[in-house]
């Protein structure tokens, strides 16, 4: 039975916890490192308004069989007080350890269809289960928009492609710094002079394309000129030849993931991008029967554009420069053109070396040029996880599907999806998802009064780990930052298109391996009820380790699930040297899902930042540490 609590005045003791919580959550505050180095005491912003009682603060350092007694909670708290696991540093070479895009496993698997460049993930007895560390002199990034431009050489030490791309401005060794004139290979003037080429065609201005997918981006320039202009692309290339390409991309601030258009299918539902783009990527579109402009096809909404830039466009002037045949390019090219045909795309243009493509804005409608061509099964087309590409023409979305027209952003962001309005997903109406926008913007409201950083330029690269509608994202959406909005496949419910529909980003993802992603590309992490959602299917310090791994040291974590379940998290945590604190449900103490805030501490390889409590100066443990150019 719980024990009964008072609502009236506070027993002394509990005013002395009360006080000696606050002096503790101070001194953790003074070691914190700034958004640029330099000192903003993220985790006493974290942890002293709650401990503390300031003003809308939440409840802190809970006694839970207060609220919540019985056997269930007392065997958590008592689980919760033994001596924490203790997690060791990786070796410093595995700095930039991704478990499913190991090189050396790569080699193992056939090169057709780029299949070693896709995930292989480790067993379970081969998954590390230590600590990734940050390479020595690491630094926090350089806040946005300035991120766009310089990079700390620590973070990301490789210079290959400054010699590699000189000639194309991709990146630039500068000392300290990488810097990124926003060159590429198809648009060596800068990307913001080649996005205004797109669009003279393509409309960019009035929020009518949002969500871009830049295949084989290189440092992902587009993606990171388009956000000036209200677009956001998600950016992917492989782990190859090119050096820390992706590594690049989010170090600089800008959505991207490790992955290849190979044999399995992209890890996005249909009708999920404005545009899709490819600029010199290398991806054979003539080959496999056009397998992979119809996986394009897929996730292209109706009226959205398909931009191909370089070979084999404007052959005729070009082949000698490319060092290939008038013939084998002007074959390749005819390929292409067919294909766009089957698929009943319009050629909108054709200028210098850039072709640009449109789906149709109604599929369904007849096209009599298009062959004989198979029909991919209708069954579940929102189940692409590990499915193998095919050569198929996916169906148009019919009625009760969510087909429908889309406002343009950041309207859509607050209207009531087509997925929604047809009833597509399973026990959302609009009136239900209109609730749960509300209950997320209480959520959010009640974090930034515990940390009021949410607010600001100190988190860029945010991930929900457990997105459902992007509910999160869309309380906390602010242009200086962009959500990476996961749908576990695990979930009830494939909620992904309806994310997409609201002019956000995110994919699929099994939390039972490792994200597709360099260590270090996270400042935040968001996660609710996903300790829950993988309770019987994969160990929860293997989650907890890969959550560790992406993010960004001095980053933040929020975690939403059931007090037992928190209480284990938060043991666990104490040996990943992570600090935390768990507060209360905003509504009510005695609502059984509580909050777990966490922020990572400092440390590298070079063993900076890992030194004891004991030996910290609070004033000092943060000065020279700062990205400075």
């Amino acid at each position: 039975m719980a024990n009964k609590s008072s609502s009236g005045a506070r027993s002394p003791l509990s005013l002395v916890v009360a006080m000696a919580l606050c002096c503790f959550f101070y001194v953790l505050g003074a070691w914190q490192r700034s958004g640029y180095g330099k000192g903003d005491r993220i985790a006493a912003a974290v942890n002293r308004q709650a401990a503390c009682g300031g003003p809308g603060a939440v409840a802190a350092g809970l006694s839970f069989e207060t609220h919540h007694g019985g056997a269930s909670a007392n065997a958590s708290a008592a689980a919760s007080a033994r001596a924490a696991p203790e997690f060791a540093p990786c070796a410093a070479a595995l700095a930039d350890h991704t478990p499913c895009h190991d090189q050396d496993r790569a080699m193992k698997f056939p090169r057709k269809n780029m299949v070693y460049r896709e995930r292989h993930c480790p067993t379970a007895g081969e998954r590390l289960r230590c600590l990734v560390p940050a390479p020595p002199g690491y630094v926090t990034p350089f806040p946005w928009p300035r991120s766009r431009d310089y990079v700390p050489f620590a973070n990301a030490p490789y210079k290959s492609l400054t010699v590699e791309k000189a000639v194309q401005n991709w990146v630039q060794y500068e000392g300290a710094v990488l810097r990124f004139p926003g060159g590429g290979t198809q648009f060596p003037k800068g990307a913001d002079e080649y996005i205004d080429r797109l669009g003279s065609v393509v409309p960019f201005a009035g929020g009518h394309v949002r969500t871009v997918l830049d295949t084989g981006c290189g440092v992902a320039s587009l993606g990171a000129y388009l956000d000036s202009r209200g677009v956001i692309a998600m950016s992917f290339a492989p782990r190859d030849s090119h050096e820390a390409q992706v590594q690049f991309a989010l170090e600089r601030g800008v959505p991207a993931f490790i992955g290849v258009l190979g044999s399995v299918k992209l890890p996005f539902p249909p009708r999920s991008f404005d545009m899709a783009h490819c600029s010199r990527c290398l991806i054979p579109w003539a080959g496999n029967g056009g397998m992979y402009m119809m996986e394009i096809d897929r996730v292209l909404r109706p009226g959205s554009y398909w931009v191909l830039s370089g070979p084999p466009i404007n052959w005729k002037t070009n082949h000698k420069a490319w060092g290939r045949t008038e013939a084998d390019l002007a074959s390749e090219q005819q390929r292409i053109e067919e294909y766009a045909a089957m698929l009943c795309w319009e050629k909108v243009t054709e200028m210098n070396e850039v072709g640009i493509w449109r789906k149709r804005l109604d599929p369904a409608a007849a096209c009599p040029d298009r062959p004989a061509v198979r029909t991919c099964d209708e069954a579940n087309t929102d189940d692409v996880w590990y499915k193998n590409m095919e050569a198929c023409i996916t169906p148009p979305a019919g009625a009760g599907t969510g087909a429908g027209e889309l406002q343009p952003f950041p309207a859509r962001l607050a209207a009531v999806p087509p997925r929604i309005s047809s009833g597509a997903v399973p026990g959302f109406t609009a009136e239900s998802y209109a609730e749960e926008n509300r209950r997320w913007e209480r959520h959010v409201a009640a974090y930034k009064k515990v940390n009021y950083k949410l607010s600001s330029e100190r988190y860029r690269n945010i991930m929900d780990m457990n997105a459902g509608v992007g509910g999160f994202a869309a309380a906390i959406f602010s242009p200086k930052a962009w959500v990476m909005n996961v749908v576990p496949t695990a979930a009830e419910l494939s909620t992904l298109g309806v994310v997409y529909e609201r002019g956000l980003i995110g994919m699929y993802h099994d939390w039972c391996e490792a994200f597709s992603t360099y260590p270090r590309t996270y400042d935040l992490i968001h996660a609710n009820g996903i300790f829950t959602l993988y309770k019987d299917r994969c160990k929860m310090e293997d989650i907890l380790l890969e959550m560790d791994r992406i993010l960004r040291p001095e980053g933040t974590v929020i975690l939403r699930d059931n007090v037992e379940i928190l209480l284990k998290v938060q043991r666990t945590a104490k040996g990943m040297r992570w600090k935390t604190l768990m507060a209360n449900h905003e509504d009510s103490p005695n609502i059984r899902e509580k909050v777990l805030f966490a922020v990572k501490r400092y440390w590298t390889a070079g063993g900076e930042g890992s030194e004891s409590e004991e030996q910290k100066d609070a004033g000092s443990s943060s000065e020279g540490k700062g990205s400075e150019e």
